[in-house]
């Protein structure tokens, strides 16, 4: 053989080899979850947020002392940073919880190079911030209802003029009995306490050092002990998370139902797995229908969370996956939403708001004259089902066959209605005016991407043909929200999902004392908050189930709220996609999702 090629041929073989084992030394390549969030988040406090979107985020960076199994159906509740379930006392108004020891915060310049191990203290501390005044938290109404004892007296004291709340003086409502012992005390039964204690989004654990290290900035500067942690942010654009290198050891365990197959095989994949499996979380903001279905087409995204209704029967004809997506392989999850979608009325603005008759007529008008069938089929695409009053679906408290007026489209009688208080066109111009002559126009606070332009079309299309005249007030979601929270803004379409499988949650909506906070509509009736507070010492029963439709009852007469559509929402996933499934509750799902990396290259 000649010798120049045996030369040759070693020469290669030895690239060959040594290309190998460079190979075999290289580190996996990394594995990333892509997907976008349809609205703008506003931050990362836990603290201070009330958007759905920016709660996943701190769901999946913050630990709450408990959490939701991520496979049954129906839901159920497990420990998470707690070691084991709370000691409960008979009247429900004592929790007891063990906080697991070795638990460490992700490293932050807060903690001056040291290793921060969670404690006790923490959750204290994360609890108070809720009261504290210059949180001024959209949540404060809901703790304030679990009536901690003390908290208010605490809160009562920094409200006084040059006072600050005061961290450091211990209440019997939320307090530490050693470093990992928390103790809860509260003025009332509160049987569904827990539900409270397994919300990561708004009830993680924070670290005072951050807080006071941050200050004014702790909304970009989530530190937690969660699966993830912040690397890189650009603001209503792009969010990067890794995976943080103190999560402690967890692995997959689920429960899920024996006759759900679909979990049973996620089951069967995942179980034993270290969480988080994923190294890094890519959330891009795209408003836009179009190009978030794009980007999910050209597999730019492994997630399309909530395919836009725009897609709805191009994707899933006859809610039926499409077959060039089955050709692709593509996953498809379709579940009813535990949301509800609303137009609220500031009860506090001189046009729409007030309590009068001849107000609430009007605010009954505009509900009959807005038809949420034709909202339905058209911008949802049959995507949703008509709401009765805001508990939502898969929660406690909602009956498919409870019906109201909330519901009906009869303009002949919605006219009727503005006709006998006093709406009429009293200067011939077609429209109709306020009862004392001046015009009336609606206002309705809007965001500008397509789906809402859909929307406003409705709005527009039936206040025409009730000849009430409407104009719109784009801007983005998170200006929008500080506005209706300080009661600027006449009219809003938004919505609300739930946090927790409990219905009565919807309730806290017209709840007085949540005024400007969950009650953006800012209603106030005595009865109704009477009614509330009942309710929510009571255990699941008929009586409860009584009490929560006669609120509803009152909400319907009063009309702060034209309660539209529960939407149905489809979730698609591409084939390297492992483990997704959506969580009727729960918002951390970075952690039990897995990327195929074969798949994807392929």
């Amino acid at each position: 053989m000649n010798k120049k090629f045996i030369r040759a041929l070693c020469f290669a073989s030895l690239v060959c080899l040594n290309m190998t084992a460079a190979q075999a030394q290289s580190p996996p390549a990394e594995k990333v979850l892509r997907y976008a969030f349809p609205i703008s988040e506003t931050g990362f406090d836990p603290a201070q947020l009330s958007d759905l979107y920016s709660r996943i985020v701190t769901a999946n960076v913050f630990d709450a002392l408990y959490g939701y199994d991520y496979l049954a159906r129906p839901v159920k509740i497990r420990p998470n940073v707690a070691d084991g379930m709370p000691v409960i006392s008979n009247d429900f108004r004592t929790y007891t919880v063990k906080i697991k020891p070795g638990i460490y915060f992700a490293d932050d310049p807060a903690f001056g190079g040291k290793k921060r191990e969670l404690t006790a203290h923490d959750f204290v501390y994360s609890y108070k911030r809720f009261f504290d005044p210059v949180t001024k938290s959209p949540t404060y109404s809901d703790m304030e209802e679990e009536k901690l004892v003390g908290m208010d007296a605490l809160r009562r004291e920094a409200e006084k003029p040059g006072a600050r709340f005061d961290y450091d003086r211990e209440v019997e409502g939320v307090r530490a009995l050693d470093r990992f012992t928390i103790q809860f005390n509260l003025q009332e039964t509160r049987p569904r306490f827990i539900y409270s204690m397994a919300d990561a989004g708004v009830l993680g654990a924070v670290a005072r050092e951050v807080v006071e290290k941050y200050g004014d900035k702790i909304m970009e500067h989530p530190v937690g002990t969660g699966p993830f942690k912040l690397d890189q942010w650009t603001r209503s654009s792009k969010m990067t998370f890794v995976k943080n290198p103190n999560y402690r050891e967890v692995f997959y365990e689920a429960d899920p139902a024996a006759d759900d197959a679909r979990s049973q095989e996620i089951y069967r994949q995942m179980k034993g797995k270290r969480l988080p499996m994923v190294d890094r979380v890519e959330v891009s903001i795209i408003e836009e229908n179009q190009p978030r279905w794009l980007s999910f087409l050209g597999q730019e995204q492994d997630l399309l969370e909530r395919l836009p209704n725009a897609f709805a029967y191009q994707a899933i004809p006859n809610n039926r996956l499409a077959p060039n997506l089955l050709k692709k392989r593509i996953g498809m999850e379709r579940v009813p939403n535990p949301d509800v979608t609303v137009t609220y009325f500031n009860m506090e603005d001189p046009v729409v708001g007030g309590y009068t008759p001849e107000k609430v007529a009007l605010r009954r008008g505009i509900a009959l004259a807005y038809n949420s069938e034709e909202e339905i089929r058209l911008p949802r695409r049959n995507q949703a089902i008509p709401a009765q009053g805001p508990i939502q679906p898969t929660t406690y408290g909602y009956d498919p066959k409870f019906k109201t007026e909330m519901s009906e489209f009869n303009r002949a009688r919605a006219g009727a209605l503005l006709d006998m208080y006093g709406y009429l066109d009293r200067d011939g111009d077609g429209w109709r005016d306020l009862p004392d002559g001046k015009p009336l126009l609606l206002q309705y606070a809007t965001q500008p991407d397509a789906a809402s332009r859909e929307l406003n079309e409705i709005w527009k299309k039936n206040m025409d043909a009730a000849r009430i005249r409407i104009e719109f007030k784009t801007g983005k979601w998170p200006e929008q929200l500080k506005a209706a929270r300080a009661g600027k803004l006449m009219m809003w379409g938004l919505g609300y999902s739930a946090s927790s499988p409990d219905g009565g949650g919807a309730l806290g909506l017209a709840y007085g004392p949540g005024k400007g906070e969950g009650n953006l509509a800012r209603f106030e009736n005595a009865e109704l908050d009477r009614l509330y507070q009942q309710q929510q010492l009571l255990p699941d029963s008929p009586e409860r189930l009584a009490l929560m439709q006669k609120i509803v009852r009152i909400m319907v007469a009063y009309m702060p709220y034209k309660f539209s559509t529960h939407r149905i929402l489809t979730d698609m996933t591409q084939p390297w996609l492992l483990g997704y499934r959506r969580h009727p509750t729960a918002r951390e799902f970075w952690q039990y999702v897995d990327i195929d990396m074969a798949q994807r290259v392929r």
